[in-house]
């Protein structure tokens, strides 16, 4: 998580830190590609940390992040993609990064979580496309920096895990955001704590909680059936792992790759897995063809049912349920970028943005990937 030593602010159990990476891996599938990556208009902040959310009129809001250690952002702005271009929009009532942002029923967007300047917070507040402004929230049972947080059927949202003070890793507690009555309900804790977990919304509407990190990194797995409101145990992953991705495959299954061990930079991993809801269990998947970690949490699938994962490597990987491999994007991002965020669009493109490279100074840039 992120730590503090009179003035220096570590990033221990999130990892922000820095390391050089080597260069792109060809892929093995010949001359298929999924796609196009182009530059775009760069954002009018350096991010790193932030979230990015698509609104219901198309454009996509750009909320806090840091630009450096200790650098926090208060400011958002949007990208309007009928222009192709950033603007400023309300603060929020505190900076932060590494925070958490839902796309409410109602159009609104819940932000939650995060390191402000004292450490992890249990603030939380909405934006309202409307006006364009930030309101704070009552606060979360727990703080959490990291969290995670899924939209559920009902118009809630679960909020599981996130570092706090008391260790290295992740806590086990979890809560429910009530959109009707904007209040914060607590849960019976998970089975494990965790730490940049993955959340995955699957078609019955249970949620797959998938890795972290606790007091080291875990290859544990667990249900959460909002019926109940309770947690079961889901198994084990093959690998265990954090700071990885997962999306949802058009059969409903779960594909999860990337993230690291516990050697964190020098364990970066190439290896994917899927998870199957009616066998409830995890098969080995193809690897990516580059290992990379702090990605986002979500892969975008596409409008053809692929998956796109980007972040951690200057390629962007594409996998195809088809041919059951990953397929590598024409064209690259400038150098790896790490906990950048990846939009999709109205009109199926994906917006990624931000990020930073083998330094903590974040980047200000953008591209765009055309399936």
């Amino acid at each position: 998580m992120f730590r503090f030593s009179g003035l220096l602010l570590f990033f221990a159990a999130t990892g922000f830190l820095f390391e050089s990476h080597p260069g792109p891996i060809d892929t093995a599938a010949g001359n298929a590609t999924p796609g196009t990556l182009r530059p775009a208009s760069p954002m009018l902040e350096p991010r790193s940390g932030h979230t990015a959310t698509l609104l219901p009129e198309g454009k996509v809001l750009i909320v806090g992040g840091m630009r450096r250690n200790q650098d926090f952002y208060r400011s958002a702005e949007l990208y309007d993609p009928a222009t192709g271009k950033f603007q400023s929009t309300g603060d929020m009532t505190t900076p932060r990064v590494g925070h958490a942002a839902v796309l409410l029923r109602s159009g609104k967007v819940l932000i939650v979580g995060g390191w402000i300047g004292h450490g992890e917070t249990d603030s939380a507040e909405i934006y309202d496309p409307a006006t364009g402004r930030f309101s704070s929230l009552s606060k979360m049972t727990a703080k959490r920096g990291g969290p995670g947080a899924t939209l559920l059927v009902n118009g809630d949202v679960l909020i599981t895990g996130g570092g706090d003070t008391t260790g290295p890793g992740g806590i086990a507690s979890a809560e429910i955001f009530h959109a009707a009555t904007s209040t914060f309900e607590p849960l019976p804790p998970m089975h494990s704590a965790r730490i940049e977990q993955t959340t995955t919304l699957l078609r019955d509407g249970r949620v797959l909680i998938a890795g972290g990190r606790a007091d080291s990194v875990t290859a544990s797995a667990e249900i959460f059936d909002p019926a109940t409101k309770k947690f079961t145990v889901a198994g084990n992953l093959l690998t265990a792992r954090y700071k990885h991705s997962a999306g949802v495959l058009p059969d409903g299954r779960v594909l999860i790759a990337g993230g690291s061990d516990d050697r964190d930079w020098s364990g970066k991993l190439s290896t994917a897995e899927i998870y199957d809801p009616e066998k409830q269990s995890f098969t080995a998947a193809s690897p990516l063809n580059d290992s990379r970690f702090k990605l986002p949490r979500e892969a975008i699938q596409l409008s053809s049912g692929q998956l796109l994962f980007a972040g951690g490597s200057k390629t962007v990987e594409v996998y195809d349920p088809a041919t059951r491999k990953f397929l590598v994007a024409t064209g690259q991002i400038d150098t790896a970028r790490h906990f950048m965020t990846a939009t999709k669009l109205r009109d199926g493109n994906v917006l990624l943005a931000g990020g930073y490279p083998d330094n903590d100074r974040a980047t200000n840039e953008t591209w765009i990937f055309h399936p």
